[in-house]
């Protein structure tokens, strides 16, 4: 009889549970809203390891009410949402996914970009709105090639890196910028840094590829909007707060950049009453950046792997703090 219990606060594949449930009693959260915080604090309290989502926040609060926690197991590169700092001060290692989900993220932003440049969505609604009574205006859905244009990346990881090799298939002139250098990266994809500031007032298209921090928090904003082409379109992948959705609101309204692609909002779920909503330039998809089926498959079984070699105190695949694993 397994001698652990573990919390997973969502429904995963069978496949992903079922090595969880060689090493463990299992709870899994069954409905499709995440738990309330305090739902969570309850669920947890006698868990020995728990599998969360983005939306789950593990913070003191819920460290406090889970005593025999050894593991968190997060279902996602992105660790904004847990207190890695203060789940390292109690010694619990912390899983992450990293590598599984770039390349169909890469694939997302490309086919948001895409979408975009040749206004997909809008002429889409345009149809289904009956307002397709022309067959063809040689004036009408005019967007933007893709094909030579310059791509902007920002934040040269493993999923910026997915986007540019993306990129070269279209003959994109590709510039990038991050905080860090990356040369080898500039010879093997054919990119060229630049300073942020360049890259805005030059790229035909902006795609955010960045981890949440508190330098990285707004880091689109008023200024920076102002800074990019009329003709400019905005693709953010990463996570929400990265965009300031106000500023954006007002740039897209007034005209300042052309269209904007969104997979991450803040908050999420986006509020139904966000004037974001009301713009005709403007596509959201709901953080749907890893959602194909064999990504999705192999980062749920990567962090059931993750949370099982913490319950038995073996070094994870991928940790965010190894020195908390001993």
């Amino acid at each position: 009889m397994p001698q652990y219990k573990a919390l997973v606060t969502r429904t995963l594949l069978p496949e992903a549970l079922d090595i969880i449930r060689e090493a463990a009693d299992v709870t899994v959260w069954p409905e499709e809203a995440p738990p309330s915080a305090e739902e969570l604090r309850r669920l947890a309290a006698d868990a020995d390891g728990i599998l969360t989502t983005i939306m789950d926040r593990v913070d003191a609060t819920l460290l406090d009410a889970a005593p025999n926690l050894r593991v968190i197991s997060q279902l996602a590169v992105g660790l904004d949402n847990v207190d890695v700092g203060e789940a390292t001060r109690r010694g619990i290692p912390v899983g992450y996914t990293p590598g599984v989900l770039a390349k169909s993220t890469a694939d997302l932003a490309f086919a948001l970009l895409l979408g975009a440049a040749r206004r997909t969505s809008e002429s889409e609604r345009w149809v289904r709105g009956g307002g397709w009574e022309i067959q063809f205006h040689p004036m009408h859905w005019l967007g933007q090639d893709v094909h030579e244009a310059c791509l902007g990346i920002v934040g040269l990881g493993q999923i910026g890196r997915e986007i540019a090799r993306r990129a070269r298939g279209f003959d994109m002139d590709i510039i990038y910028h991050s905080r860090t250098r990356y040369p080898d990266a500039e010879a093997e994809y054919g990119v060229r840094y630049v300073e942020f500031e360049e890259l805005l007032a030059q790229a035909d298209f902006v795609i955010l590829s960045v981890p949440l921090t508190p330098q990285t928090h707004h880091l689109i904003s008023a200024p920076q909007l102002a800074m990019m082409k009329p003709s400019g379109i905005l693709i953010n992948v990463s996570r929400g707060p990265v965009v300031d959705p106000a500023a954006l609101y007002e740039a897209l309204r007034d005209g300042q950049i052309a269209r904007a692609t969104l997979d991450v909002t803040a908050p999420e779920p986006i509020d139904p009453n966000d004037p974001l909503l009301t713009l005709d330039n403007l596509v959201i998809t709901p953080h749907i950046g890893s959602a194909a089926l064999p990504t999705r498959l192999n980062t749920m079984k990567l962090a059931a792997r993750n949370l099982v070699a913490g319950l038995q105190g073996e070094r994870m695949e991928a940790c965010a703090n190894t020195d908390a694993m001993g």
